[in-house]
């Protein structure tokens, strides 16, 4: 007796065996739906992407003394991140794009750290290294990020698809959505976002000191243009006021604007320009110290000194460095002094020379006094040369005062700067010394004091034909939160009415002033 299989089982498998021979010739099967296969793509770029970003997208990079690594990662909100382990985290908003910079500081190389270390002076070009190491670095990312963004979406295409077509254009495909976000980054680059960082961990105490930063940027905009007011109107102050001493110069008086230790304040380049053209000045004379550190990097700060309206007369000061020097040295209308070099500028014979000693450089000793005695020494050798020669020098100009008193018996008039004080004396042999204060406040840095330095620099007035001094008058401007203006005028000892046509060694006493407080 034989088992049959039960009716409706056969049935069954009769319809599953149906349903595996192949269709008919020219019977169409419909496909997948083309916004699925659209999808589908979409989600084998974006996943072959991401993992080759993951795998591959990071480079090893030295910037300055640090050791960091940098990747590009896929984000919503684009921006950067750097990282600081263990202190934490600070994220800058510094893009919109699908894709975020990490930057990790790894750690200090020892060996360039101890190199800074012993040689400080090669902070001077750290900026320029540090540039170049993050551009480097930026580079090489951008390259990697590119071969490894395309070859995640063409190896996932083709695990999944399994035909080169396809795979190849998933990976032409990740390549156009790299090159369209690297254009979005660039199109909404703000490079403002320094001033707003978010900190987590334990650096979610730094934005305090942010804060202070951002202040001073702002403040400072307002304590500018409210200084550069005063000074415009200074010209007022004398039609305003019968106070000042009587000497009324005369057009044709020589007018000399000596300003010095501006210590990189952008403010004194208007106050100097306004000064320039309320007073017709003809010369300007810096006795150093325009800059801070000396370094390259602070070089840009001397590019408005052509447009000022007038020729610019310039030493060395202890904060300025032979970079500095030879950048001025290019620029149009600036005459550099040094060694007790003479230049004759406007009818003026002046000569200067650079303080010997550069103190930011911590690789070199202080030599102190002694140095600035001998600069001064041989500035005053240079000063009796030229007497010598028929050339008598009108005015000597050294930094410091300590070189500058050296020069005494050889030239009528000497400037000098360096103290922050102004002050103004004769000395023992006739020669009149004038210290000028600080024509920047002392710089920027001075504006996180509570009443910051004031702005001082004078207008001298000369014989046009003796080139003797006849006056000169003080201007002294106000700091952050103090802004006033104050101008005195003051008489040698033989201009005054009644005395004697001979110099006195002893100090000039104070004149009246006409001031202006807002």
């Amino acid at each position: 007796m034989h088992n049959r299989m039960p009716t409706s089982m056969l049935n069954r498998l009769r319809a599953h065996y149906r349903s595996r021979r192949p269709a008919p010739a020219g019977t169409l099967v419909p496909g997948p739906h083309p916004y699925a296969r659209t999808l589908g793509l979409a989600a084998v770029v974006l996943c072959g992407a991401w993992l080759g970003l993951l795998i591959v997208g990071s480079v090893r990079a030295p910037v300055g003394p640090m050791d960091t690594t940098m990747t590009l990662r896929a984000s919503a909100a684009g921006g950067t991140k750097i990282n600081v382990s263990p202190l934490g985290a600070l994220e800058l908003d510094t893009h919109t794009a699908p894709l975020r910079l990490d930057v990790d500081v790894d750690q200090l190389d020892p060996v360039r750290s101890q190199a800074l270390v012993e040689h400080p002076e090669r902070l001077s070009g750290l900026q320029d290294e540090v540039t170049e190491d993050v551009a480097a670095g930026a580079t090489e990312l951008a390259v990697r990020s590119c071969v490894a963004v395309v070859s995640g979406a063409t190896a996932l295409g083709l695990a999944v698809y399994r035909r080169p077509r396809r795979a190849l254009a998933a990976g032409n495909l990740a390549l156009a959505l790299l090159a369209a976000s690297g254009i979005s980054a660039y199109a909404t680059w703000n490079p403002k976002s320094v001033l707003e960082p978010k900190f987590s961990g334990l650096l979610s105490s730094a934005p305090s000191v942010v804060g202070n930063a951002r202040s001073i940027v702002s403040e400072f905009d307002v304590y500018q243009k409210e200084l550069a007011r005063l000074v415009t109107n200074v010209t007022k102050l004398y039609d305003a006021t019968s106070t000042l001493p009587t000497y009324q110069p005369d057009p044709a008086t020589m007018r000399v604007l000596h300003v010095s230790d501006i210590h990189l304040n952008p403010a004194s380049w208007h106050i100097i320009g306004s000064l320039v053209e309320q007073y017709d000045i003809d010369v300007i004379i810096d006795s150093g110290d325009t800059m801070d550190h000396g370094t390259a990097a602070e070089n840009g700060f001397l590019d408005p000194i052509p447009d000022l309206g007038a020729p610019y007369v310039w030493v060395r000061g202890n904060h300025d460095s032979l970079a500095t020097q030879r950048y001025l040295e290019r620029l149009k209308g600036v005459h550099v002094l040094d060694e007790g070099e003479a230049v004759t500028v406007a009818g003026l014979r002046v000569a200067g020379t650079g303080d010997p000693q550069f103190t930011p450089d911590r690789s070199v000793a202080a030599q102190g006094d002694p140095a600035e005695r001998m600069a001064g020494i041989r500035l005053a050798s240079a000063l009796r040369d030229q007497r010598r020669a028929g050339t008598p020098v009108d005015i000597a100009v050294a930094h410091n005062p300590v070189a500058a008193r050296e020069t005494d018996g050889t030239v009528p008039l000497v400037l000098a700067g360096h103290v922050h004080n102004r002050k103004t004396e004769v000395l023992d042999r006739g020669t009149r010394l004038k210290i000028e204060g600080s024509t920047g406040g002392g710089g920027l840095r001075a504006l996180q004091n509570d009443e910051p330095e004031k702005v001082r620099t004078s207008v001298l007035y000369l014989d046009r034909s003796t080139k003797r001094l006849q006056a000169w008058d003080e201007v002294t401007l106000g700091g952050l939160g103090l802004t006033t203006a104050e101008v005195s005028r003051h008489l040698p000892e033989e201009n005054r009415p009644g005395a004697p046509g001979s110099p006195t060694p002893s100090p000039s006493p104070s004149a009246p002033s006409a001031s202006h407080a807002p």
